[in-house]
């Protein structure tokens, strides 16, 4: 039972806090980077939904300003079609009454800015009075969708339609009209009011969106009338089965949304708004692009910055786990080497067995042990008969061998971890048994002295002519006042007594006749 030369309980506390240094570092280090790229990423996803929020309210308050334009817009003109349609179905718009509605028409269409013509359609669709000098030339509108509207419906109230072009200039423009109903309350006429596109056009540009932004005002069935950036093209075409008025109108009059664009694909945050006086709405749309700009350039300056900080806490971690390893390494390196010169302490050299300092600090303890539980502590002391004789007849290198082998039976024949073999000295062996009784010390003795001669390890200097060997048993129960000398000297005493009485043989002290009779 080899006992350390070191304190054990220190080595095991210095060992344990030691142990999980590397573990923690690697752990710290990974939570500094977690930390940071969490705190990044809450950074970022607040500065995200700020932004996005902002443009959510400048889009709302800006399809709020384009509503209230649109509506201030139409309304104007609608007055002046409610004031002239109430003259017209007064007095009538016979030939003595058109050159005055003429005047009136042409002054009413200048002042307002937008318009850009009056017009007053009889029953058959025909031009009656414009504010322009000239009527035109053709067949009239009786094919246009306004005019068939209010031959079909007998609603007073105004109606606006898609957009056409005019048959002069090839303008394009949004009719405002309203019918007009004799005395009887049959159709009459129509009076139509044309607002100019490109006012509209000059509206839009007005306000300050991105180049990839977009605005529009259409019917409430999705037909287009106006748009920034126009395009011709696209004049009339339907926008009914967009997000805008297939999912979110039906939900709310007035709102904003992020929709991706059917037309180029982009992601856009759309405001739209419905009048409240006329079937219309209107949108304005910022691409999300430019929305999150500055929130980019954000985004990338922080994410380099964390990323060069992660960087420097990786290698400054690198290395410090790195020496971490390396002084681990020097740890094992040195306790591998204490180890090392702990065996060499405590241990003989020849046969690997402990040595007198081991045994005497493993009698300490034993004598200690033994004194607290009042268990049995037995010692065998032996000895190889006629040794010398042994070197002077084979040599010292034989020996040594002879030494070995019976270290080995010695090791062989004690299986527990409590005992201890000691090579005592030259040719003298000890060995220590706690826990055991007399009867088991004579036994193990025994098993020792034929395990020895089972080797049959030729001595020609010996009776036996063999190697045989003399053992010695004691046994006690240690108590405070016993000491490890008065021990040996009992133990020393019986294997003098085996010797006197013929060697090859178990004695204990004071038995005159040895317990175990010589193989001759």
């Amino acid at each position: 039972m080899p006992i350390p030369i070191h304190d054990a309980d220190h080595s095991s506390d210095r060992a344990l806090k030691r142990l999980p240094l590397l573990k923690a570092a690697v752990v710290f280090i990974s939570m500094v980077c977690l930390c940071l790229c969490g705190l990044l990423y809450l950074q970022l996803a607040q500065s995200y939904r700020y932004d996005m929020a902002r443009a959510q309210v400048a889009s709302s308050n800006l399809a709020r300003a384009m509503a209230q334009q649109a509506e201030d817009t139409f309304v104007e003109a609608d007055l002046v079609l409610a004031s002239l349609a109430d003259w017209i179905q007064k007095d009538g718009y016979g030939s003595a009454q058109k050159p005055f509605l003429q005047k009136i028409f042409a002054q009413r269409a200048q002042a307002l800015k937008q318009l850009h013509g009056l017009f007053l359609f009889d029953q058959d669709g025909h031009w009656i009075v414009t504010s322009a000098d000239q009527l035109p030339l053709g067949d009239g509108v009786i094919n246009r969708d306004y005019f068939r509207f209010h031959q079909q419906n007998a609603s007073l109230q105004a109606h606006v339609g898609p957009a056409i072009r005019n048959r002069g200039n090839g303008e394009w423009i949004i009719p405002l009209s309203r019918r007009l109903n004799d005395k009887q309350g049959h159709f009459e006429g129509v009076l139509m009011a044309g607002i100019k596109l490109a006012y509209f056009d000059q509206f839009f540009k007005s306000f300050s969106i991105d180049d990839s932004g977009t605005m529009f005002l259409a019917l409430a069935d999705g037909t287009l009338l106006a748009r920034r950036p126009l395009e011709e093209r696209q004049i009339g075409a339907s926008l009914a089965r967009g997000e805008i008025f297939s999912k979110y109108l039906p939900q709310a009059l007035s709102g904003t949304a992020m929709i991706r664009s059917l037309v180029d694909n982009k992601v856009r945050l759309y405001g739209y708004r419905q009048l409240e006086a006329y079937p219309l709405v209107v949108g304005v749309a910022s691409s999300k692009d430019a929305i999150l700009k500055d929130w980019y350039a954000r985004a990338y300056q922080s994410s380099a910055i964390v990323a060069v900080i992660v960087l420097g806490i990786g290698l400054f971690g690198w290395v410090f786990v790195h020496q971490v390893r390396n002084g681990e390494r020097i740890e094992a390196d040195l306790r591998a080497a204490q180890e090392a010169l702990e065996v060499i302490a405590t241990h003989d050299s020849l046969t690997g067995l402990a040595n007198r300092r081991l045994f005497e600090r493993a009698l300490e303890t034993e004598f200690g042990r033994g004194g607290r539980q009042a268990s049995p502590l037995s010692l065998i002391m032996l000895d190889i008969d006629f040794f010398k004789r042994y070197n002077d007849t084979y040599g010292h290198v034989a020996g040594d061998r002879c030494l070995a082998e019976v270290a080995q039976v010695l090791r062989d024949c004690c299986q527990r971890k409590a005992d201890l073999v000691v090579r005592y000295g030259g040719e003298e062996f000890v060995v220590l048994l706690p826990d055991t009784e007399m009867q088991g010390a004579l036994a193990m003795a025994e098993q020792i002295r034929l395990g020895v001669m089972e080797k049959n390890i030729p001595h020609s200097g010996s009776p036996f002519g063999r190697v045989t060997l003399s053992l010695g048993c004691y046994c006690f129960v240690p108590s405070g006042s016993d000491s490890a000398e008065a021990f040996l000297k009992h133990a020393d005493a019986a294997l003098y007594q085996a010797k006197k009485s013929g060697r090859n043989q178990v004695a204990v002290e004071n038995i005159c006749e040895p317990l175990v009779r010589s193989d001759r």
